[in-house]
């Protein structure tokens, strides 16, 4: 029988909520590949329009230890900057983790910058250990904010 476990991360950032929010949660299937080249081969929107309900695919390069996952957008609340995704194929599914899935938000911060906030559920497979996944899990994501941060504070003028 599968374990459940959760976690929790908080990412500070210089960069306003909403164009964090906008640039590495809403568009990071189009930033990713360019920000992120040496991890993310490409990615594409599967299904939808970006609603809720939509599913998105990135391909890896061999940087990772998976060739792709795919998300759904569970819940959207753009003015509030958060979102819920479910892991639904690929990524470690089916090798490491039965089911995954996030709750992000983007809070404002003092001086004009955000606190990413994730919360994270998920379902080992027998014999994986928990801390190693919750590691690996939150440095990629503290990764995707922080190549996201890089490129807002590079280009000013973008995501606003």
């Amino acid at each position: 029988m599968a374990s459940a476990n959760s976690w929790t991360l908080e990412i500070p950032s210089p960069v306003a909520a909403p164009r964090l929010f906008r640039a590495a949660v809403m568009d990071w299937h189009t930033l990713a590949p360019k920000v992120n080249s040496h991890v993310v081969a490409s990615a594409h929107p599967v299904e939808g329009d970006g609603g809720v309900g939509s599913v998105r695919q990135f391909n890896f390069t061999s940087f990772m230890p998976f060739s792709f996952m795919k998300e759904r957008l569970d819940f959207l609340d753009v003015d509030k900057c958060e979102c819920k995704n479910t892991l639904v194929e690929g990524g470690n599914i089916g090798v490491a983790i039965e089911t995954a899935a996030s709750h992000i938000k983007v809070e404002p911060a003092a001086g004009g910058g955000s606190v990413v906030k994730v919360e994270s559920t998920y379902k080992l497979l027998p014999g994986v250990d928990a801390k190693d996944e919750e590691a690996k899990a939150k440095e990629a994501l503290t990764a995707i904010f922080k190549a996201a941060e890089a490129y807002l504070v590079a280009n000013p003028d973008a995501y606003n």
